[in-house]
């Protein structure tokens, strides 16, 4: 009876895993895509630079745009990798999981408080909030990888 409800919890916890890492991934897919369909971004940078001409919004906004996408992309790459290793049983998916998480918190941070030369933040606001949020499922998907017995 006791290994059967050890059993189970280990399989609620495993579910929780994995649902916390797919929600952090189609996080991370919205987060890099929201920019894309949003002007808040040209508005931020116009709001911060009043004498930037049309042309020279579109370059900061298309020089942002790059940079979410490399940070989108290289998210996705540390959710997959997470995900792979954890179905794999590979015993370094906590480390992995860990670092992955540490360094999304960092970049996500930086685009959060990082000032630009305007003296405002670079990112806007709404986007560096919402390049935060595929931290929480990481988090959470961390603690349940450290707090499960091996």
């Amino acid at each position: 009876m006791a290994a059967e409800m050890t059993a189970a919890r280990s399989t609620r916890r495993r579910r929780g895993f994995f649902a916390a890492m797919w929600i952090g991934l189609a996080l991370t897919v919205i987060a890099a895509a929201y920019p894309f369909v949003d002007h808040t971004l040209a508005d931020h940078i116009q709001a911060g630079y009043p004498s930037y001409s049309v042309g020279e919004i579109d370059t900061a906004v298309t020089a942002y745009l790059a940079i979410l996408s490399i940070v989108g992309g290289m998210g996705l790459i540390g959710w997959l990798g997470t995900l792979w290793a954890a179905k794999a049983g590979k015993r370094s998916t906590r480390w992995v999981a860990t670092g992955v998480f540490a360094g999304a918190l960092c970049i996500a941070l930086a685009g959060l408080t990082v000032t630009d030369t305007s003296g405002d933040v670079g990112l806007a606001p709404a986007i560096g909030w919402l390049q935060m949020l595929p931290c929480l499922p990481g988090l959470l998907a961390v603690v349940m990888l450290w707090g499960r017995r091996q």
